[in-house]
């Protein structure tokens, strides 16, 4: 079925953001694109200054996206540009990839810029395809392959923006059908419902928990201040041992893409071994650390892109080629020859994890 075919019924806005630096407060591009029975009917994207004091350029980001701090230097910071957006999304359901985070991205951004928090709700497309899908990754570009989308350059925003709601129809067809429905309908058909951002006033009393870790850390995050050593930031990727296995919190959110996951990890991403799984643990997952028939979900760091595991074998194998050391991982090999065989393990990159956990960076030791 032609991806511009309608759904009847279907109606919500697409979003996503680029940020800074590792403080989800820090967003330097927007895309929205709003649906309309099924079908994107308008765009709208931005570059943006982070807020003040929170607008240190991490070269690990700027990897990510290729947006410099230069390019920014004359656009209006997210507080001067929050009255647009917001009339853009006007009363839909906000709908994102891994969606916790571009709506704590609204929500840190808000606050450090001292204005008010508005209720929204929202659902999340990584989430759902965990349900629907069977993929090895579920990082977006794969989704948007599995939806039948052609996207454009993953992590320009108003490209993702269009590839999640792409991904967004393309679910709803296939678990309530051509007939239609709305996001609900969706969400009801996989026994979930809207998760909810709860708007609060400006002010320190109500500031959400990564906001109050980024103020602790402000000598990382703002420009102003001059780094005590420029390899502060890319000392973060470092990682030490395996560490323990916490228990899984009994109080996380069930929506949440990490609930009651396995996950182990393999490589290294932006904080200790430790520090990641008591981060997933927080939203209700197991860790292990080997990859074995329990296993849903595998962390692959050292710079695995989910474009990976697109590339063939000179054989013809059908699997991966081991062209990065990351796809050479024992972890990752093991994990894809068990997926070979028909165990549903996903593979998660660095990027999508960050932004699954929603916080800051760990400060590095002093």
């Amino acid at each position: 079925m032609s991806a511009a075919a309608p759904v009847p019924g279907l109606a919500f806005t697409a979003i996503d953001f680029e940020t800074a630096n590792g403080f989800r407060g820090s967003p330097c591009a927007v895309g929205l694109v709003r649906v309309r029975e099924g079908v994107m009917v308008e765009w709208a994207s931005w570059l943006m200054r982070p807020p003040a004091g929170f607008d240190r350029f991490d070269p690990r980001n700027v990897r990510i996206h290729g947006i410099l701090a230069e390019q920014v230097a004359r656009a209006p910071r997210f507080g001067e540009l929050w009255e647009q957006i917001a009339a853009f999304i006007g009363e839909d359901v906000l709908v994102a990839h891994n969606a916790a985070f571009d709506l704590g991205v609204i929500e840190s951004a808000l606050e450090v810029s001292g204005a008010d928090v508005p209720s929204l709700d929202y659902a999340c497309t990584l989430a759902l395809c965990r349900r629907i899908y069977d993929l090895a990754s579920y990082a977006l570009p794969s989704a948007a392959a599995e939806a039948g989308f052609t996207p454009g350059r993953h992590h320009d925003a108003l490209a993702d923006a269009e590839a999640c709601a792409a991904v967004l129809v393309d679910l709803t067809r296939r678990a309530v059908g051509p007939d239609g429905g709305g996001v609900d309908a969706l969400l009801h058909s996989q026994g979930m419902r809207r998760s909810r951002l709860h708007g609060h006033p400006a002010g320190p009393e109500q500031e959400s928990r990564a906001t109050r870790q980024a103020r602790g850390m402000a000598d990382l995050f703002d420009a102003r201040v001059p780094l005590r050593d420029e390899r502060v930031m890319p000392d973060f990727m470092r990682w030490p041992d395996e560490g323990v296995n916490p228990p899984p919190n009994p109080d996380a959110a069930p929506g949440h893409p990490l609930y009651r996951q396995t996950v182990v990890f393999t490589g290294g991403i932006a904080m200790s071994r430790q520090a990641a799984k008591q981060r997933a643990a927080h939203h209700g997952a197991q860790t292990a650390n080997r990859v074995n028939a329990a296993t849903t979900m595998l962390v692959v760091g050292d710079g695995f892109e989910a474009a990976d595991l697109q590339r063939p074998t000179g054989e013809g194998a059908g699997r991966p080629e081991a062209v990065t050391g990351a796809l050479g991982h024992r972890k990752t090999r093991d994990a894809l020859r068990r997926r070979a065989q028909g165990q549903a393990i996903a593979l998660v990159t660095e990027a999508e994890f960050l932004q699954m956990i929603g916080g800051a960076w760990p400060q590095p030791p002093r």
